[in-house]
């Protein structure tokens, strides 16, 4: 069977999954009353919770691939103004959605000050220098542009030597460093505090899960997914792409597993073996994928997903921005004050399922809403680029 890479509606299908998984665990009815596959693992260690980032930055690299291909990988002014442009975008969102998180949080926090309207409003928009400078969007950012640069500039035969090198060099840095600690001696920790100060990290143990010296993983966790992509887009037989995936997902798999005792499976630290393991994942995940969807014809199922596939980032900035206001924008019931998500989760969820499972649906509702606005988007074949 032949198929061109650009009708395989797997990837749609596959990053909308992990866009909605992404969603799902960012929006509990209460993070006190949240299901433990819903969690991240505290430290070493895996939940399904910790895959659907890193799935997504795999994606992003196959599709880092089909972007940069159009321009045959050649260093020019439109090529690298795509990259940094883009690379610039994200990472403003990312901080426009930390700076109005804060925006709100201070001003509810200043509303007992009695201030006048404006003192309050200008000591709520300038909370600079409690603004966290890295983050999700931050990361992918970073991680995408330094792929995407190094694409260009190098030949892909060396790509392969050159995820080594990022891999055993940041592997050296956390041994050297302390880096399996969770603690301020960490040397994720002292880099970013010395770089970023206290104040713009988040204080996870005194570790940014998002920092500085954890990006160098990132941008070989991005390598590996633009690595996919090339198989995807050069073979043209869609069983080869198949048997490529596979075999590519079970090496990473079984390397990253034996490494870990050694290099423990870690999210926060984005440890070699972490990308190893779930990029290996992914792979053999978006291959199942393919043959269910693509060579099967299983796709009604799958429709779902479609609307996050297609607009990803918009999806995601569209959900945490919703998320900021639910939380923040707050009334008076019962001569109390209460923010959106509370009234609904405590007023009308918890009494009808209980703590867990109405944090669990109010979830599940909040996926649905972000997921009427893709859908509307969707059936108008609006697909907003970032």
């Amino acid at each position: 069977m032949k198929t061109d890479y650009q009708r395989l509606l797997a990837l749609d299908v596959f990053r909308g999954i992990t866009i909605a998984g992404m969603i799902l665990v960012n929006n509990p009815g209460s993070w006190n009353n949240v299901y433990a596959p819903l969690k991240h693992v505290p430290w070493h260690g895996l939940t399904p919770t910790d895959l659907v980032f890193p799935f997504f930055m795999f994606i992003m690299g196959i599709s880092t691939y089909i972007s940069l291909k159009k321009y045959e990988f050649e260093f020019s002014r439109s090529s690298i103004w795509k990259i940094v442009k883009r690379t610039c975008v994200i990472f403003a969102i990312g901080l426009g959605i930390a700076w109005l998180s804060l925006f709100f949080l201070t001003w509810n926090s200043l509303v007992k000050d009695n201030l006048t309207f404006f003192s309050h409003l200008r000591q709520s928009i300038c909370v600079f220098d409690q603004l966290r400078i890295l983050g999700v969007l931050q990361r992918l950012a970073l991680s995408y542009g330094f792929a995407a640069i190094i694409v260009i500039l190098l030949k892909h035969k060396y790509i392969p030597y050159l995820i080594g090198v990022l891999l055993i060099s940041y592997f050296l840095i956390l041994i050297f460093g302390n880096g399996f600690e969770y603690n301020e001696t960490n040397i994720l920790s002292i880099v970013d505090r010395a770089v970023l100060g206290l104040n713009h990290i988040l204080d996870d143990h005194k570790i940014d899960p998002e920092g500085i010296l954890s990006t160098i993983p990132s941008i070989a966790h991005v390598l590996l997914g633009f690595y996919c992509g090339k198989w995807l887009m050069e073979e043209k037989d869609i069983r080869d792409k198949l048997l490529y995936l596979f075999l590519f997902g079970t090496v990473l798999i079984s390397s990253g597993f034996l490494f870990s005792f050694g290099c423990p499976l870690n999210k926060k630290i984005w440890s070699p073996t972490f990308v190893l393991f779930t990029c290996g994942l992914a792979s053999s995940i978006l291959a199942l994928f393919i043959w269910i969807i693509d060579v099967k014809g299983h796709k009604k199922w799958s429709r779902f997903f479609e609307a996050f596939g297609v607009n990803p980032l918009f999806m995601y900035t569209l959900a945490a921005i919703v998320s900021i206001l639910l939380r923040n924008i707050t009334f008076k019931y019962n001569e109390a004050t209460t923010n959106i998500r509370d009234y609904i989760y405590k007023e009308l969820l918890l009494p009808l399922f209980g703590n867990y499972q109405g944090s669990l649906v109010y979830s599940l509702l909040f996926v649905c809403l972000i997921w009427v606005c893709g859908y509307v988007l969707y059936k108008k074949k609006i697909y907003i680029k970032i």
